[in-house]
């Protein structure tokens, strides 16, 4: 918006508005998980050597990373909550969403079980019994794509939790790194994203009960924003990266990003 502003007042003052400067970087709204995991200081530098541009992430929920957008404050939306991102394409903020990677959720939970819900593979009757046994769960509770799966799947059971918001429900408003470390500090149910588990160093006596559900296929796109709404937005640069991401070199780059021999994010772009 800030960026916006100042072009308009350059233009309005009749001074030319330095593409070359303009074009050198570019702003990715993205999500706590890409840049928790490691995965976009694995695979930004060589974008970055092959085209001289500079990636600069802001990186916070999918919630909050596509009410930036909408402000024109970025060049592109890298997310994870499909039906957000095509409402936003439609709502004409958005050129076009590609898929480009893809992994899953897990529930991850104190190991003494209290809601008894190890090896179950429907994440619906997991989340059911923890709410019947009144068990601690902590929520992201910020409009990020992992909680807004989160509510999906709360919905599908029938059962509201924010209803017992501030007992045995605890909603964080903080990324995904700060709602693990709150889960293993009082022992509480959570849902998180893998690469994010995996790149997570202080898990205490947490580990995953709940895994391997389709519903907890985890798919991010990425988007250009629509220069026709935010004339500042570096279009050239943001679609060149967009190509990138989701033609040859930036899928295998996502492909060869490991942790401890560990894949956590598996390239999908059609």
């Amino acid at each position: 918006m800030i960026r916006n502003l100042i072009r308009s007042s350059l233009v309005a003052l009749g001074l030319a508005v330095p593409a070359a400067a303009e074009e050198a970087y570019i702003v990715v709204q993205s999500t706590t998980s890409t840049q928790n995991s490691g995965l976009l200081d694995h695979i930004l530098p060589g974008f970055e050597a092959e085209t001289g541009v500079d990636v600069r992430v802001v990186a916070v929920g999918t919630g909050q990373a596509i009410r930036n957008a909408i402000n024109g404050d970025g060049d592109v939306l890298l997310v994870h909550s499909k039906p957000a991102e095509e409402q936003f394409v439609a709502d004409g903020w958005g050129v076009e969403r590609f898929d480009v990677m893809y992994n899953d959720f897990v529930l991850v939970g104190p190991k003494a079980d209290p809601a008894g819900v190890k090896g179950e593979v429907d994440i619906i009757v997991a989340l059911s019994a923890i709410a019947n046994s009144e068990a601690p769960f902590a929520s992201r509770g910020d409009d990020s794509g992992t909680h807004k799966a989160e509510m999906r799947h709360w919905k599908a059971a029938g059962i509201d939790p924010t209803s017992a918001s501030g007992r045995w429900y605890r909603e964080t408003g903080s990324g995904m790194g700060a709602t693990l470390n709150v889960a293993s500090g009082m022992g509480a149910y959570v849902l998180t994203d893998r690469a994010t588990w995996l790149s997570f160093g202080n898990r205490g006596d947490l580990e995953i009960l709940v895994e391997g559900d389709p519903r907890l296929f985890n798919q991010y796109g990425v988007i250009l924003v629509n220069p026709e709404k935010h004339p500042g937005v570096r279009a050239t640069a943001g679609q060149r990266f967009i190509d990138w991401l989701i033609g040859p070199d930036g899928q295998a780059a996502i492909d060869s990003y490991q942790l401890d021999g560990q894949q956590l994010f598996f390239p999908n772009a059609r």
